[in-house]
């Protein structure tokens, strides 16, 4: 089925494929969202910059982008004659599928979400697009949910061969830059037990000192600031597309009261949860 969307937060049928344009993309950038299905996209056109779980990425015309199910999604800016393809499997779909998934997730030991393609493969895309588009366009049923079993497969392999061959692959280049991905994955795994940097310097085998001074060089952020960011963006994403009680959320951040969740939020976003929520 062509959709005129990408999905907020999930796709309502097995998968979802199409276009975007800049103005939609944009609609993605009044709030963060948790993304529970797996998105593949190819920036056709113009280029965006958005947040990915706590990493800022810019996206330009042929890249090949791939969100993982329950990343936490943001669109900064996007320009207007932005222009991307897209499929969105289901989080059920990928459940039922999920071994390929698991391999490419095995695979990629510091993911990224970008693949610069070169001329050859952005026609690849291009021609599997419009394949795509064409028979979905002139005998839907051609794609039910087992044939997208193996599109699904195929795709996953794709990226991962691309990622794994292309040269402007981000791929760590120094120590300090592996110390900074191993930190940021084990901020992305614990930021809801544990909110100080002491905690991750004690997992990581390092001193305090000697990890703040890596983050900082590698990435141009404090170690705290970097956990704070995780925090407020699963917060942001819960007061705005739930209606969990605060309460509720700030025990699930690992806040031991509501009050002082409040005053964090506030320090931070420069208002309450509950003004946030209602904006």
């Amino acid at each position: 089925m062509q959709g005129k969307n990408i999905p907020l937060i999930d796709c309502p049928i097995d998968y979802i494929f199409g276009e975007a344009s800049g103005k939609v993309l944009n609609e993605y950038g009044r709030f963060p969202c948790q993304i529970q299905c797996a998105v593949y996209a190819f920036m056709k056109k113009g280029s965006a910059r958005a947040t990915l779980n706590i990493t800022e990425y810019e996206f330009h015309e042929n890249d090949f982008i791939y969100v993982k199910p329950g990343s936490f999604f943001f669109v900064q800016e996007c320009s207007e004659d932005a222009q991307l393809s897209y499929i969105v499997f289901s989080s059920s779909f990928v459940e039922k599928n999920a071994y390929g998934m698991r391999r490419l997730s095995l695979s990629t030991r510091n993911y990224q979400p970008i693949v610069k393609v070169n001329e050859e493969q952005k026609n690849i895309i291009v021609q599997f697009s419009n394949v795509m588009e064409k028979a979905i366009n002139s005998n839907p049923v051609m794609l039910t949910s087992d044939t997208m079993v193996h599109i699904f497969n195929l795709i996953q392999q794709t990226f991962y061969e691309m990622d794994t061959s292309s040269a402007s692959s981000y791929q760590s280049t120094d120590r300090k830059t592996e110390i900074y991905h191993e930190y940021r994955n084990l901020v992305l795994q614990h930021y809801r037990e544990w909110h100080q940097v002491a905690a991750y310097a004690e997992a990581m085998r390092v001193t305090v000192p000697h990890l703040c001074s890596t983050i900082k060089a590698a990435s141009g952020h404090t170690a705290g600031d970097i956990i704070v960011d995780a925090i407020l963006m699963e917060a942001k994403a819960q007061l705005k597309v739930t209606s969990m009680p605060i309460k509720e959320i700030a025990a699930q951040l690992g806040f031991e009261n509501v009050a002082f969740f409040n005053r964090f939020f506030k320090s931070h976003v420069g208002v309450t949860p509950r003004a946030y929520r209602m904006e």
